[in-house]
């Protein structure tokens, strides 16, 4: 008995999911080429951050290392603020997933 119910439940779980494909794959759209700007003070923060990892860093006295440091920590976070994204943590992902699910 059990296995029959499993087998039931397979085969209505295979047909409830085939339709969403197939509309899925009707849909599709090709990406178009997106040219990303980048603004230029990014890129000069990006090539400081690069000139200071091509240093080498042997010959510093201590307060030059910890200067470089704190202009490598205010470089990063002028990076990261000018980065216009949408971050999203993985519970709220699973959140959004289940009610996905629930709703369709």
């Amino acid at each position: 008995m059990k296995k029959i119910t499993f087998c039931f439940m397979a085969l209505i779980l295979s047909l409830t999911f085939n339709p969403l494909q197939s509309a899925a794959a009707a849909n599709v759209v090709t990406p178009t080429s997106v040219v990303a700007t980048v603004p230029a003070e990014v890129t000069a923060a990006i090539n400081r951050l690069n000139e200071i990892k091509d240093m080498d860093k042997s010959n510093l006295s201590g307060a030059e290392k910890r200067e470089l440091r704190k202009e490598v920590r205010s470089l990063k976070r002028e990076v990261r603020s000018n980065n216009r994204g949408i971050y999203l943590s993985l519970g709220a992902a699973i959140i959004i997933v289940l009610l996905l699910i629930l709703i369709l």
